[in-house]
């Protein structure tokens, strides 16, 4: 009887369990709250130990959050170093392993620079201004923080306007503007100022001040013997009109001089000085006006003589550059075909790749962003990112990959996830091969016909990949086969490849773009009368112009577009950079071309349902843009609606709830469409 009582038992477990495995469901909006995703992995100097950002939101408050976490590099001891709802960034260590520089807002609502000492584990706010710290560099004998800060200055005015009688209720004065670059998206308008460097010691008081003039400075890093600092910038008296110009220099705290290192027309940016404080490692290229340029990898003296290019070769976006312990060869990042690479380059110009997978900070759409850090015994902690997870901790170390933290599987237990394939095909216009990637519905069968959705990148110069996607996601769970792929302009492949509409956007990536929805459709689980079409920034502007070009597509939500270019270069947040780099001239010298490549000139021939979404507060496209083609689709009778995010910038991340609105709202208005007639 007891033999038949604890069978029984077996079996009723069994099925329980089985049926519990069973029970997942498909994600949910709302999943958007409980997601994670690890940044800013930064390992100790002798390998032993990493501290990272694990970041998180509240529902309640519509907020993001951060917290620092450490742990052993075997994953042992992982605990968190700070708690609670703030943001808590940019760890650093300190050269001796000992401490920690970080930002946080964890005392008020103002972002300071902390200390946190790792024998005691406690932190020591160094800073109390009223504007937040830059990024932070330790001297080499660590008792000095080297950051830049803003520092405001008096609003300067041109307009002699009467002052108000004592005790009169008047509107706000005037607020006058004489600057090209008034305003910035995620900033809002710009207050008079600008970024200057500072030094300040570990026993904090007043951090000084050292640099007082009318330019912004980059981030300083301290020299071998603490004499100076090097830093990347722009000063030079044109760069409004050139914003591409930045050099690299050195500031002497002997004499306050500021010596320019690098020369040539062009980007030169992120110094990192060798182990042996004897040579610069930095990141550029010589501008041409181009659309997409290559970075470079490049090496030279300390004084700016003997410029070396190491990664000519490579024809990769070279970024993040961080030196071998023995300087003979500096590790930085790359993208390489929907993939994030760590790579080495030696002094030599041999290049080899050390890890692969790099990803996962950039939970909305597929774009693919990692970063990494070594430490002097050639140990590397990076972000591991992956189609079916954000962001993990992940270390390096002897050739061996270990995964340390997996801050999403409590989410993904209960929820199934649409499959990622790969897929590539040749483009209709010149059989070039485009890359992309097929995402199914949970529990998918190819017998079926599914509904399709077609998801563009924005940039235009930026790259999808090997990412998790909480909209694809939401878009596969709600029964959608997505195709989101990297037609020609996005980086990853070359600058050929990246620079094919150089002065030719949007064209023939229309050909890229529709190439693929006939490769897909040719897998036989499409539904041909239900095809969507979306896309984001030079996604929503592509969206546009696919719709002006063919009616095949049910309906297409044009989200945060380009629709007018004359109107968007001398609107947007940086009038000089787009009419410079991608156009031949100004609107009024090149009327025809910028309205060759407007969606608005076109929009005569649109019949297609579209929605325009855009946030209310973004300054990279503004929502006027979204308000013409609206105003337009009105005015020849095309079913269209116009959504309005309020606050949001471009980005639409300003808080958790705007992305969660914009997934939100493009799903109704598809299904709204869905096999309507």
């Amino acid at each position: 009887m007891k033999a038949k009582l604890l069978l029984l038992v077996v079996i009723t477990f069994f099925i329980q369990e089985n049926t519990f495995s069973q029970q997942k469901t498909n994600m949910e909006l709302m999943d958007l709250f409980d997601l994670e995703y690890i940044s800013n992995p930064e390992i100790s100097p002798d390998g032993s130990k990493v501290i990272y950002v694990r970041n998180f939101k509240d529902v309640m408050t519509d907020r993001d959050y951060a917290n620092l976490w450490i742990c052993n590099i075997d994953g042992t001891q992982n605990r968190p170093l700070t708690q609670g709802n703030q943001r808590d960034s940019n760890p650093t260590w300190s050269n001796d392993g000992t401490k920690v520089a970080y930002h946080s807002n964890q005392q008020d609502d103002k972002t300071k620079l902390f200390v946190l000492y790792l024998d005691t584990r406690e932190s020591v706010a160094l800073t109390n201004s009223a504007t937040p710290p830059g990024a932070v560099s330790w001297s080499a004998d660590d008792k000095q923080l080297a950051f830049t800060q803003f520092v405001a200055t008096a609003p300067k005015s041109l307009l002699k306007i009467p002052s108000k009688p004592a005790g009169a209720s008047w509107n706000e004065v005037p607020i006058f503007i004489d600057e090209m670059n008034y305003r910035s998206d995620g900033g809002g308008y710009t207050k008079p100022g600008n970024r200057q460097i500072f030094t300040l010691g570990l026993d904090g008081g007043t951090a000084r001040q050292w640099t007082f003039d009318d330019k912004n400075y980059g981030n300083p890093s301290w020299t071998k013997d603490g004499k100076s600092l090097l830093f990347s910038a722009n000063l030079h008296d044109d760069n409004e009109l050139e914003p591409g110009n930045s050099e690299v220099y050195r500031f002497d705290f002997a004499d306050g001089k500021v010596t320019a290192l690098t020369s040539r027309f062009g980007t030169d940016s992120n110094p990192k000085l060798s182990p042996d404080g004897t040579k610069i490692a930095f990141i550029g290229y010589d501008d041409t006006y181009q659309g997409y340029q290559v970075n470079m990898l490049y090496v030279m003296n300390l004084d700016g003589s003997d410029v070396k290019t190491l990664t000519a070769d490579l024809d990769r976006d070279a970024a993040n550059p961080q030196w071998e312990a023995n300087g003979k060869g500096i590790y930085f990042q790359y993208d390489e075909k929907g993939d994030t690479k760590i790579g080495h380059v030696a002094l030599t110009g041999k290049i080899r790749t050390i890890v692969e997978g790099l990803g996962g900070l950039d939970l909305g759409r597929p774009y693919n962003a990692g970063d990494f850090t070594v430490s002097d015994n050639a140990k590397f902690a990076f972000t591991l990112g992956g189609t079916d997870h954000p962001a993990d901790l992940a270390v390096w170390s002897d050739g061996e990959v270990k995964i340390i933290t997996a801050v999403n599987d409590d989410v993904f237990s209960y929820r199934n996830l649409g499959k990622v394939e790969e897929m590539w095909w040749k483009s209709s216009y010149d059989q070039l091969d485009i890359q992309g990637w097929i995402v199914t519905p949970p529990n998918f069968d190819p017998n079926k016909k599914y509904p399709m959705i077609l998801e563009i990148h924005g940039g235009p110069f930026a790259m999808y990949g090997t990412a998790f996607s909480y909209e694809v996601q939401q878009y596969a769970a709600a029964g959608y086969v997505v195709l989101y792929s990297n037609p020609r302009g996005s980086t990853g492949y070359g600058q050929e490849f990246g620079n094919s509409i150089h002065h030719d956007y949007p064209n023939h990536d229309y050909a890229d773009l529709m190439s693929g929805v006939d490769a897909l459709i040719e897998k036989g689980y499409v539904d041909t009368d239900n095809l969507f079409v979306t896309g984001g920034s030079g996604g929503g502007l592509l969206t546009a112009w696919i719709v002006s070009k063919t009616k095949r597509f049910k309906a297409a939500v044009v989200a945060k577009p380009v629709i007018n270019w004359s109107t968007h270069v001398l609107y947007a947040d940086n009038p000089a950079f787009f009419t410079k780099y991608w156009f031949p001239g100004n609107p009024w010298e090149e009327a025809e071309n910028y309205a060759k490549r407007s969606p608005i000139t076109f929009v005569g021939n649109v019949t297609t349902p579209t929605m325009l979404l855009g946030g209310e507060a973004d300054y990279r496209t503004p929502i006027a843009e979204s308000e013409q083609f609206y105003a337009a689709l009105k005015l020849q009778g095309v079913e269209t609606a116009m959504v309005r995010i309020p606050n949001a910038s471009h980005g639409l991340v300003n808080r958790p709830s705007m992305l969660m609105s914009k997934s939100a709202s493009i799903l109704s208005w598809f299904n709204h469409y869905l096999n309507k007639k």
